[in-house]
């Protein structure tokens, strides 16, 4: 018998008794679904059994390995009732299920026949539906079975899986989970549910040339609704479309790159592909001299630093004069700063922007008005004014960044034609293999890590602990917003992750394994385990990488 903790009480089983099978005595207890647990603060999958003493506790949707678990799971079921549905799936003329891009609370997936997109119309979307609710109503099992990494390489080779097979390459590890239902075998690189019974709740919607594969709301424990986000998809789509043209579009492929050293080659033709975009949005500036504004938002560890300077570069040799302007100086003193629903200060919302005063500023500089702006002083938590006054003339523009800048709450005594909105962040277009999308979330921690450990002296265990509440301020305070945008700009660079994993995996190999974000350390670091490393003194002074790694031409 085990002696098992669980709830500060103990409990006792039988060596080999399952995960599963504990779970369900206490499923009563939660809200969501126990998807997962952590025995001896290690994240273990149901279908794994008792061995020995430790302390137990479950992992439900509300948590994020819980939530990945769930879509894992549900990425294998669909891809399963495809290769049930459609005779040669393994076979270069089969039609296959490609997982594209991750929109909102969902999954953007096409069928395609070899690299040939294949039209997804309602009835070949209703077919596939159907089948995943067969398998999940079985409740069939999902097997894991750990192999040799040749095997694995052979057996996605005889399949034509050129995407899993070349990705297995090169990885340093001898050993390999593949997982089975129905027959399908493939390769995730996470967790799963024991069996397709656990995820009853999703939904598939027609959408652009393919579909949306939703998942639950936790809010409303049912699948969650989908809103098209079209510019979104849009500027995702394109950045997927110039990956395929360089013939990268797989972390495999990038990687095949590096060891072909090609490598330069790629970033130089990245940086040019970024820089003619830059130049494309000032273009579309300066053809409508009534913008006199430029708002530019985005989230966290998008470079709206180094993009609102290279645009400000763009916009000269356009003829204009561009004044860059900081929101943040635009801060209520701290005394007036709103609290958070724990109490503390928030900055992020926008009530701890003076609207008023910010108003007032820019419609005096429309107006031709001559004006001093406020400079805050974060010492003393107060605004000051020892700026020189700023009048605009012809061909002078404002460059406002600040992450409330889509909000039309922020200017709503400015004319709308007067305003040109930007939204920035990093999409990325890797996708780890064709089942397997590398989450936009993911890059944009990483280059935050890097960047605090850089010029803030915080640990990767801070950043990480930081970043829930990040992701909050950002759900609330910047996606809601980023369709009211004029132009979305993709700040993600195609080979970026093999630069950054020089600098993040020394700071995520400083975790304890008994600190609360070991977990999400070591998921980093499986997914840096894929890429190749390329060293970063190559890298041009003024990339938008260089925010992050340092030595760029900014001063960031």
């Amino acid at each position: 018998m085990a002696t098992i903790k669980i709830n500060e009480k103990s409990a006792y089983y039988p060596e080999g008794t399952l995960f599963r099978d504990i779970a369900r005595e206490y499923q009563k207890d939660y809200g969501e679904e126990i998807l997962l647990v952590r025995f001896r603060h290690k994240l273990r999958e149901l279908s794994k059994a008792v061995s020995g003493d430790g302390e137990l506790e479950f992992v439900t949707m509300a948590e994020t390995p819980g939530r990945n678990t769930y879509r894992r799971s549900l990425t294998m079921i669909m891809e399963a009732a495809a290769h049930e549905l459609y005779a040669g799936t393994e076979s270069p003329s089969g039609v296959r299920v490609l997982v594209r891009h991750s929109l909102g609370e969902g999954y953007y997936c096409e069928f395609r026949q070899g690299r040939v997109l294949f039209p997804a119309d309602s009835a070949r979307i209703l077919e596939l539906k159907e089948k995943m609710r067969e398998l999940i109503s079985r409740d069939l099992p999902i097997l894991k079975n750990n192999v040799s990494q040749e095997e694995a390489v052979r057996y996605f080779e005889q399949h034509d899986r050129p995407d899993k097979s070349r990705l297995l390459r090169y990885r340093r590890s001898s050993r390999v989970n593949l997982y089975e239902l129905n027959g399908y075998r493939d390769y995730y690189y996470g967790y799963l549910t024991p069996s397709t019974g656990y995820c009853e709740c999703f939904d598939l919607i027609p959408y652009q040339n393919g579909f949306m594969l939703m998942f639950p709301d936790l809010k409303t424990h049912e699948t969650a609704m989908f809103s098209p986000m079209d510019k979104l998809f849009g500027t995702m789509d394109e950045a997927a479309a110039w990956g395929e043209s360089m013939g990268v579009r797989t972390i495999s492929d990038l990687n095949d790159v590096i060891a072909d050293g090609r490598i330069q080659e790629l970033i130089l033709v990245q940086e040019s592909f970024m820089e003619q975009k830059i130049g494309d949005i000032a273009e579309q500036i300066a053809g409508d001299l009534r913008r006199k504004i430029i708002l530019i938002a985005g989230p966290s560890s998008s470079g709206k630093t180094t993009f609102s300077r290279r645009l400000s570069i763009q916009l000269a040799a356009h003829g204009l004069r561009p004044h860059p302007i900081s929101l943040d100086d635009f801060y209520v003193n701290r005394e007036d700063t709103p609290l958070d629903e724990n109490g503390e200060l928030d900055f992020e919302c926008i009530e701890a922007i003076d609207i008023v005063l910010l108003n007032r500023c820019l419609t005096d500089l429309l107006a031709g008005k001559e004006v001093t702006l406020p400079v805050f002083n974060f010492r003393t938590g107060h605004r000051e004014y020892r700026s020189r006054p700023l009048r605009l003339h012809d061909g002078d523009v404002l460059v406002i960044e600040g992450i409330h800048g889509l909000n039309e709450r922020l200017t709503p005594g400015l004319p709308k034609e007067n305003k040109f909105k930007i939204y920035i962040s990093a999409l990325t277009q890797l996708n780890i293999d064709s089942q397997n999308n590398l989450s936009t979330t993911d890059t944009r921690l990483i280059r935050r890590m890097v960047r605090d450990a850089r010029t803030r002296n915080t640990t990767a265990q801070e950043t990480l602990a930081r970043w829930s509440s990040v992701r909050r301020g950002e759900e609330k305070n910047i996606f809601p917003f980023q369709e009211e945008a004029d132009v979305m700009f993709n700040s993600a660079l195609i080979y970026e992750m093999a630069v950054l994993k020089c600098y993040a995996e020394p700071l995520l190999f400083s975790l304890d394994i008994t600190c609360p974000e070991f977990e999400e350390a070591k998921r980093l670091l499986k997914i840096l385990d894929y890429v190749l490393p390329v060293p970063g003194e190559n890298i041009g002074h003024n990339s938008i990488l260089r925010e992050f790694m340092g030595g760029g031409c900014f001063g960031v």
